[in-house]
């Protein structure tokens, strides 16, 4: 069994925490990203893609430096939100927005695939019955594309847990505050005698990791059943 310390203990907490709340505050945003990218055509459409989905191809500290610039306390919005309250830049939330931000491309991603799935004729049906868009869009596409947004939000969730580039560099290493798994192997591969830490981090990250895994590609079989696109 593994003999966690009380810090190592605090970073797989406030991981998780970090991970449950990031994955929470994207999900509205990415089901609706995800519907009008499957859905809708509109001007900028392809521009928009390409915003959406930059985290994943950009290298995670120039995200967190955008993040830095926009959220920091001297940033173009810090000082605002400061204001009334909301302090993102070396606090947890901060860590939140930023695992929010790397894991919103894969959360649109999943649900978006899952949104064209949907047999536009149902849609429409709905719509030669009286319903409004709104009414279709919550009595018959939000349901039968459950599974992909499940998907994503663990595919979402399980990147959160990952992080490190724009976590470090927007809300940097405290331990207790915004010190997550990640950043603890880190720190511990920094000092003497800090392998062993670093190496039962590194065992409970990969397992946390592959269970995420394991559940979206069973939740995946599971709706394809639901359609008979296998046995």
């Amino acid at each position: 069994m593994l003999d966690l310390t009380d810090n190592e203990l605090t970073a797989i907490m406030l991981s998780l925490r970090i991970g449950v709340v990031a994955t929470v505050a994207s999900l509205p945003f990415a089901i609706l990203t995800a519907y009008a990218l499957a859905r809708w055509k509109f001007p900028g459409k392809t521009l928009f893609n390409g915003l959406v989905h930059l985290p994943l191809v950009m290298p995670p500290v120039v995200t967190g430096f955008i993040l830095l610039i926009l959220f920091g306390r001297r940033g173009v919005f810090g000082p605002f939100l400061a204001s009334v309250g909301i302090v993102f830049s070396f606090r947890w939330t901060g860590a939140a927005l930023a695992c929010a931000v790397m894991g919103f491309p894969l959360m649109v991603r999943a649900m978006r695939l899952s949104f064209e799935s949907i047999d536009r004729r149902l849609e429409l049906a709905s719509g030669t019955l009286g319903a409004s868009r709104a009414w279709t869009f919550a009595l018959i596409s939000l349901p039968l594309a459950t599974p992909g947004i499940i998907v994503g939000c663990i595919l979402g969730f399980a990147r959160a847990l990952g992080e490190f580039g724009a976590t470090i560099t927007f809300v940097s290493n405290i331990p207790g505050e915004t010190q997550t798994i990640s950043a603890a192997i880190y720190t511990l591969t920094q000092v003497p005698g800090g392998d062993a830490g670093a190496m039962r981090l590194t065992a409970i990250a990969v397992a946390i990791a592959l269970l995420a895994l394991m559940a979206s590609e069973v939740v995946q079989r599971y709706a394809e059943r639901r359609v008979g696109m296998i046995d």
